[in-house]
């Protein structure tokens, strides 16, 4: 039997999970297809790394090291859905609520001073940020907006905020000492193992990393960023933003860079409230309050002390005095500075552009906005997109064209892999890398507070990912442009690599360039005014941004993408698009019972499993299924079954009714296979003639306060009850 792996994650697209996958797992099951599940939730994830202190009932087995080692084998078939990649605070959450469950978890150790902490903040360490992706995403990225989500946003375009010409919106970066400015970069000769260490002014050497195996032909890097440039960088965009008149907002990614990053935020806490933390900063670390997890983990701590309403009348002071603040919810008072987690730049920017260049302020009101990115590497395409729009106005989406993106993700590429090779700088003195003969690799000379890392590509990966994107740009015909930048240390020496295996490929008629990223951006901005599609070949955090950017504004989100991985090995990896808005989702539905989780992107991520079984397992039922999905997600479009904006309209539940209708009514009239078509007639005449008693039944629930049992580890039986309500249409799909 065919089968097919669904991951059990986290946050809206678990809750939808509830409601869809009884569907999947129906259907699939008449083309003799398995659906099976795994749990690579955050809750999931942290229970498998404490066995020996839970019972038997509470155990659960480590199914990303499973899937992760599935990842490898050419059977492979797996639907990911998003996950969190959890920041501290997240993590912490997490935690609490498991124990509060009865889990005998330890508590995250904000220091390490034992054995037993050092212990937990290693396992903790496993599961926060990107603990995920780089494990399953054992090949690279083709993400693109499918044809029927491009023709509906044509048809029916989302609505973009007005640009004006005098906008005072801008991106502030550093262009200095920071990442991008101090990396090196060497491709490896020959196969061997290299140590990371730190030499103190003292002379005293500190091993950050003992082991560090490389390939032949790898490109490991390095960098820093210098903490005393980004205060003063920070200092002066904070008087930047006030002198504009404009909000202040920061915009990092703290869940996937989850060493680097909340650093950097902590610093940016500390320079806009850098008046309480000079006279306060003390009594705040010795209470535990660590600015690298926002005000809002330090305003609940502040009810501990004995001076706290002294501190919190300084912190309101301070915000006060300065630039007003680009806010998270403005009616809550939560700013851009409450969690880390809060504002990712890849789901934060392409937002404020597709609003015509605003977040909204302190009084609720859209405006201007200085967005603060301290490392300059991506922070131009930005700035770009923004420049463009000051000119140009606003894209128009009924008109505009696609880039879609080749991505360069496999066995942790680029950045996402730096996380266990990033260090807070304890000393002055030097970071190095060695080789296993004791040779000196690439050094940085460093100051005490820099943050320093180092990341690997493999050669492999950059291969097969030159073959990507020549192999799309045959197949659509579009130019595909290497967003590289000669000027960057590992850029130039991918650029070494492309033109080294480029020409293993056929490439007379294709339309093939390098470009930085600035320029790159300007470059496919033109042609999408055009109404033209260009290929985004990019590494591993631009595809991260580039997959959200264009999608936000091309078809309002990137939610509605279709996401292939063929894995190195022959199997396939089927993402579902974004999760950046899934927390204010399960937020709307445990107040009102209402889910406005769009799962277009789990449509598109199944019909291409099916296809993938089909063609790898010879599976024609299974070939069936996916292309009647296709057309019955062709009509769901039309139709607009998405989740309505409120309450009254379907939501998540309903969209998958009719997903369901349609699919049913396909299946039955496709003339490729008549018992599977007899199959389907039953329940596809069923669920048309209870339509409306249906749409009633999952409406009438709406409007009062939902009970899942769990934000990070909801209740089964309860979860699927609230996502379930339609007696009519479960007993309809259970008769199939």
């Amino acid at each position: 039997m065919s089968k097919i792996i669904y991951t059990h994650t986290d946050e809206a697209p678990l809750l939808a999970t509830y409601s869809f996958l009884p569907i999947v797992s129906a259907y699939a099951a008449k083309a003799g297809v398995d659906v099976e599940t795994r749990d690579i939730s955050l809750a999931g994830r942290i229970i498998a790394q404490f066995p020996e202190r839970l019972t038997e009932e509470q155990r659960q087995a480590d199914a990303l090291a499973e899937l992760g080692e599935l990842a490898h084998d050419p059977s492979a078939n797996i639907i990911k859905l998003p996950n969190i990649s959890a920041s501290v605070p997240q993590l912490k959450a997490a935690i609490a609520e498991l124990q509060a469950l009865g889990y005998d978890l330890p508590d995250f150790p904000e220091s390490v001073e034992t054995e037993e902490q050092k212990d937990a903040r290693e396992r903790y360490g496993r599961v926060m940020g990107s603990a995920v992706n780089p494990v399953l995403r054992q090949g690279n990225s083709d993400r693109r907006a499918p044809a029927s989500v491009k023709n509906y946003a044509k048809a029916h375009p989302h609505r973009m905020g007005a640009w004006s010409a005098d906008s005072r919106t801008n991106v502030a970066t550093m262009g200095h000492d920071d990442f991008f400015s101090n990396e090196k970069s060497v491709i490896v000769e020959a196969d061997d193992t290299l140590r990371i260490e730190h030499v103190a002014a003292d002379g005293t050497v500190t091993v950050l990393k003992e082991s560090l195996p490389v390939l032949a032909g790898e490109v490991v890097d390095g960098t820093f960023l210098d903490a005393a440039a980004l205060d003063a960088f920070l200092a002066e965009s904070i008087e930047r933003a006030k002198a504009e008149g404009v909000l202040f907002s920061v915009h990092l990614k703290a869940t996937m860079m989850k060493v680097s990053d909340p650093i950097i935020f902590g610093h940016v806490v500390k320079a806009f409230f850098k008046p309480v933390f000079e006279k306060y900063g003390d009594d705040l670390a010795a209470a535990g309050l660590s600015p690298n997890d926002g005000l809002g983990g330090i305003f609940a701590g502040l009810e501990k002390l004995p001076n706290g309403a002294e501190i919190r009348a300084a912190f309101d002071a301070a915000l006060a005095d300065g630039p007003k603040m680009a806010m998270v919810n403005s009616d809550k008072g939560i700013t851009n500075l409450h969690v880390p987690s809060d504002v990712i730049v890849d789901a934060s920017m392409p937002a404020m552009i597709r609003i015509g260049g605003h977040m909204w302020g302190p009084d609720g009101e859209e405006a201007d906005t200085l967005a603060v990115i301290p490392d300059s590497s991506y922070a131009g395409i930005y700035q770009t997109v923004i420049d463009d729009c000051r000119a140009n106005g606003a894209l128009d989406p009924a008109t505009m064209g696609s880039v879609p993106n080749v991505g360069l993700m496999a066995q942790a590429a680029e950045e996402y892999g730096s996380h266990d090779k990033t260090f807070e700088i304890a000393s002055d003195g030097t970071v190095r890398i060695v080789n296993s003969a004791g040779d000196v690799v690439m050094e940085h000379a460093v100051r005490a507070g820099d943050v320093w890392r180092a990341c690997q590509t493999k050669d492999a990966p950059i291969r097969d990912w030159i073959k990507l994107a020549v192999t799309r740009a045959r197949l659509s015909d579009t130019p595909a442009v290497f967003w590289l930048n000669s000027r960057r240390a590992h850029d130039a020496n991918l650029i070494t690599k492309l033109e080294q295996y480029l020409p293993e490929h056929d490439t007379e008629g294709l339309e093939i360039h390098v470009m930085d990223p600035a320029e790159a951006t300007a470059f496919s901005l033109a042609r999408i005014r055009q109404g033209l599609d260009t290929i985004s070949v990019t590494g591993n955090v631009l595809r991260d941004y580039n997959t959200d950017l264009f999608p936000i504004l091309e078809v309002g989100t990137s939610a509605k993408m279709l996401s292939i991985v063929p894995l190195m090995n022959g199997g396939g990896l089927f993402e579902t698009g974004a999760g950046g808005s899934a927390p204010k989702h399960v937020q709307q539905l445990v107040e009102e019972d209402y889910l406005r989780w769009d799962s277009l992107g789990e449509f598109f991520a199944l019909a291409a499993s099916f296809e993938h079984l089909a063609v790898s397992e010879g599976n024609t039922r299974a070939q069936v299924l996916a292309d009647t999905l296709d057309r019955a997600t062709g009509t769901f479009l039309n139709e607009d079954r998405s989740p309505g904006r409120k309450l009254g309209t379907i939501d998540n539940r309903g969209s998958h009714f009719y997903l369901a209708l349609y699919w049913a009514q396909e299946l039955a009239g496709q003339s490729e296979d008549a018992e599977l078509a007899a199959t389907f007639k039953p329940l596809a005449e069923a669920l048309a003639a209870s339509e409306q008693k249906i749409v009633e039944e999952l409406v009438a629930v709406q409007g009062k306060p939902a009970d899942i049992g769990g934000y990070y580890r909801p209740d089964a039986a309860k979860a699927t009850a609230v996502m379930r309500p339609s007696t009519t249409f479960n007993e309809a799909l259970a008769s199939l």
